[in-house]
């Protein structure tokens, strides 16, 4: 990349233009002062970030008081500055309280916040690398694969552990895996990996996929089906700190390493061939991106089940608020997807309480609509790839 540096006016303005990543299509350079104003500095990425973080924080804080039994925000405080200080006695002062909100609300909560992250990562990864703002895990069928995955566990009775690893995420994980496979196989087919070919063989390996999860939900005993059905809708359940524990790791180095892949990404924005003059190298890019978003997907699924809109809304809603920069749009969408989930979560479990309804819903009836206000108010702005 750097002996194309300085060669010519063009080549200049064209890097210029990749650093600041300035849209998922080529950007268009008016004068070195307009680029110059776009750049990513780094009081603007630890601002934007120290925003969000803070956002988040808070909005964590007013989720916990809200469930079938309302826990004051003093309270709420309280206690997990006694959890945080180690104090047992402290917080079994608290009651019933106490154990509501640390064994069930707050696992939960960090579950919301981590699986939003990681889905709203992916989906900055999917969209930068396809260079189509609709690409996400579910339009590329990783999801449906995923979730064909668990069915076949859920069916074949595969709750078990398998080497001190529950067989449910790992069957998942599978799922997603060869979903990437089949789709890979088809593109690879020509020589390299073509955008539009990638987003075709996803679609229709998704159509076939969800057609199978029916199939295996329809032949399940009704209870059984009942709760793979609501379970396909997107579910959270609190889980155990170590389980979380464990989940926390392996999306945290998941993550990076799609973070790892933003300079790559702000250059692919220009083109593959022009990234490719800029030292990408593109297919092994392609390859990174797309078997870590696969792996990422299939552990997500296996404990929420699908999460719709996610992937697909927050990174544009934080493209048009922060830039199209990776280097700051990954970190800023993981935040903002895991602040909207753990929101939509609470409604979930609140609107219509001690009843509960499935978090997909309440994404997809808060996502759909901006979506559609996206594509009404920008006009060919999401057309074009």
């Amino acid at each position: 990349m750097g002996c194309a540096v300085g060669q010519t006016g063009a080549t200049s303005a064209g890097e210029d233009a990749a650093s600041t990543g300035a849209g998922l299509q080529p950007p268009t350079v008016q004068g070195r002062t307009k680029v110059e104003q776009a750049r990513l500095s780094p009081r603007r990425w630890a601002t934007t970030l120290a925003v969000l973080a803070a956002a988040s924080l808070f909005v964590s804080i007013v989720c916990l008081q809200f469930g079938a039994e309302e826990i004051g925000l003093t309270q709420a405080v309280q206690i997990l500055f006694e959890a945080l200080g180690r104090s047992q006695a402290g917080v079994e002062s608290f009651g019933p309280a106490g154990t509501i909100l640390l064994q069930v609300r707050l696992p939960r909560l960090l579950l919301a916040f981590m699986v939003g992250a990681c889905l709203a990562s992916v989906g900055v990864a999917l969209q930068a690398l396809l260079r189509n703002p609709l690409a996400d895990p579910y339009v590329l069928g990783i999801s449906s694969g995923a979730a064909l995955g668990a069915g076949v566990a859920i069916l074949l009775g595969l709750t078990g552990s398998v080497l001190a690893f529950s067989a449910l995420p790992l069957c998942a994980m599978a799922g997603g895996l060869l979903s990437v496979l089949v789709v890979y196989r088809i593109a690879a087919s020509y020589g390299y990996l073509p955008v539009h070919t990638l987003l075709l063989a996803g679609v229709i390996l998704n159509a076939i996929f969800s057609a199978l999860v029916m199939f295996i939900t329809s032949i399940m005993e009704p209870n059984r089906s009942f709760g793979m059905m609501s379970w396909l809708m997107g579910t959270l359940t609190a889980p155990d700190y170590p389980a979380l524990l464990v989940l926390a790791g392996y999306l945290f180095v998941g993550i990076l390493v799609l973070f790892r892949q933003a300079p790559s990404l702000n250059l692919l924005t220009l083109g593959e061939e022009a990234a490719r003059s800029l030292g990408v190298e593109v297919e092994a890019v392609k390859k990174a991106v797309f078997f870590t978003s696969a792996l990422l997907t299939g552990a997500v699924v296996s404990v929420s089940g699908m999460i719709g809109f996610i992937g697909m809304v927050i990174p544009h809603a934080m493209r048009m608020t922060t830039g199209a920069d990776h280097r700051l749009l990954f970190p800023a969408s993981a935040l903002a997807g895991g602040l909207f989930l753990m929101a939509a979560d609470t409604v979930a479990r609140t609107l219509l309480a001690p009843a509960e309804i499935p978090v997909g819903v309440i994404t997809a009836l808060a996502g759909g609509p901006f979506f559609i206000y996206l594509l009404m108010s920008r006009k060919g702005g999401l057309a074009g790839c």
